[in-house]
């Protein structure tokens, strides 16, 4: 696994999330030392577990599934027989009914009633007869494929509560890919030939996943202690407060009343930020993008049910416009050893919301307060039954691809190319929208480029001439990597998306 180095060996990462620890592992693994400067006073970022009473959970669910063989060895060599394998079940929740997610025909039929079923049939076949023109946006890209009836029910509310932009501003760029190669013909035509080999068109979501014994947290934990046995140093309460650079490099970091100084650089914090806290400051017109870059922020309320089993799935994603809450984890179904209680249940009632949001801004108290009468509003839990509650709330969960923000990052590398010996990585180190393993490979491949590679972490491109000194990644894995991680809307129009534009901002 990780090997010995002789000294510390001038790398300064910052951010202790999946792609700080990453790279910290990959260079520890060939006896390379780094120091990763962490804001936060626990491993994992995004990716952590929080913990209540001791009941365990996870922020946003953290489903541990790839394409690249190096990515789930990874997980495997650290967590060892604590991942454990998962059986995935998430469906729509819409009217008191469950809906199999990826949307069957025949489930939709049972679950909306006749009579529903014959509105919708008739929306479609009015779709089909006089589709809108010009189709430029989500809506209509939808509607135009399973009618104005369907669309309100399995598409509208759930995106617009998650990205807080309504569904005529997003680009039907969007919907093409999130949907590709799926209309009412192709669903009806997969129920009944679901079982036949080799025949399906419709690109679904894997049916089991790996998921550590105690939360993603417990990866992120176990990392950190293995680069630091190695000799590499994790340093808590430690935010980079400035980012020292001259024309054509970085030269150290001032974090936590220390300076450290390094050769290389790799960056997994908000691009903002990152631009914020460069001493001297660059350009006004970098900062000026970089001000641009607007983020989606996300809340948890987990709520501790007295009830041994609510419903089967890991998760189920909320499609009713009466409630606040977008999605609702059920976390015992992801580990049984996040609830310590086998009599209960704890719930992660997720809202998607702004920072400058009323839901934000809300008191625990009222939040938990709010989770509860929604809970039972949706009916998956009595009142009386959710007996306690906390609060976890995350700043820039998401990064916003609004109109604004192509231009902005394009502006942004342009200055940051001077800076050859800065690398970013992850999510936010990117300002890309993606799932963990994402984050980790761009973070590994970030670390080899310290190590002698070339690889272009932007386009996912790995040196082939490196491949012989590590495990190799396959242009195979790489297009199957683009293809797992989830997609984002375009924003058409109405400037940037800011704070206080969710649909929800106004709810008590």
């Amino acid at each position: 696994m990780i090997r010995e180095g002789p000294s510390r060996d001038g790398v300064v990462i910052l951010g202790a999330g999946p792609a700080g620890l990453s790279a910290a592992y990959e260079l520890a693994r060939y006896g390379k030392h780094s120091v990763v400067l962490e804001q936060d006073s626990v491993a994992g970022g995004l990716a952590r577990t929080s913990e209540y009473k001791g009941y365990l959970f996870d922020i946003g669910g953290h489903r541990f599934f790839t394409k690249v063989r190096l990515v789930e060895k990874m997980w495997k060599d650290v967590l060892g027989d604590d991942l454990l394998e998962r059986p995935r079940l998430s469906r729509i929740y819409y009217r008191s009914k469950f809906f199999h997610y990826p949307l069957d025909p025949m489930n939709v039929i049972a679950g909306l009633g006749f009579l529903e079923v014959i509105r919708c049939g008739i929306s479609f076949l009015a779709a089909r007869a006089f589709p809108q023109k010009p189709e430029i946006d989500f809506e209509t890209w939808i509607s135009n494929r399973f009618g104005k009836r369907l669309f309100r029910t399995f598409f509208e509310n759930y995106t617009e509560k998650v990205w807080g932009i309504p569904c005529r501003e997003i680009g039907a760029e969007w919907a093409a890919q999130r949907i590709r190669g799926l209309s009412l013909a192709t669903l009806v035509h997969s129920a009944f030939h679901r079982r036949r080999p080799g025949k399906a068109k419709i690109r679904t979501l894997a049916q089991q996943f790996y998921y550590p014994r105690r939360g993603p947290g417990m990866m992120w934990t176990r990392v950190k202690e293995l680069v630091e046995s190695a000799g590499s140093e994790v340093v808590f309460n430690a935010p980079a407060e400035r980012i020292h650079w001259k024309p054509g490099r970085v030269t150290g970091v001032s974090a936590g009343g220390r300076f450290y100084p390094g050769e290389h650089f790799v960056s997994s914090i908000p691009i903002r930020e990152l631009m914020a806290r460069l001493d001297p400051p660059p350009p006004p017109r970098y900062l000026e993008a970089a001000e641009r870059l607007q983020y989606r922020d996300f809340l948890t309320v987990a709520l501790i049910v007295k009830q041994r089993d609510l419903f089967p799935d890991n998760w189920i994603y909320v499609h009713d416009p009466s409630v606040a809450v977008g999605r609702i984890q059920n976390y015992k179904n992801w580990s049984p050893e996040m609830t310590p209680d086998s009599e209960t249940s704890c719930l992660g009632m997720e809202y998607f919301c702004f920072k400058d949001d009323h839901l934000w801004r809300m008191a625990d108290a009222d939040l938990i307060e709010l989770a509860r009468r929604e809970v039972a509003q949706l009916g998956l839990a009595r009142a009386e039954d959710a007996i306690d509650g906390c609060v976890v709330r995350m700043p820039k969960a998401y990064p916003v691809y609004d109109k604004d923000y192509r231009a902005a990052l394009s502006l942004i590398r342009e200055f940051l190319d001077t800076l050859p010996n800065l690398q970013l990585a992850g999510r936010n180190g990117m300002h890309r929208y993606n799932n963990q393993d994402h984050s980790m490979l761009t973070a590994i491949m970030g670390a080899r480029n310290i190590l002698g590679a070339h690889n272009d972490l932007w386009k996912l491109d790995a040196d082939s001439s490196y491949q012989e000194h590590g495990e190799p990644i396959t242009d195979e894995e790489l297009v199957a990597l683009g293809a797992t991680q989830p997609l984002v809307p375009s924003h058409l129009q109405g400037g940037t998306v800011s704070a206080g534009s969710s649909k929800f901002s106004s709810l008590p």
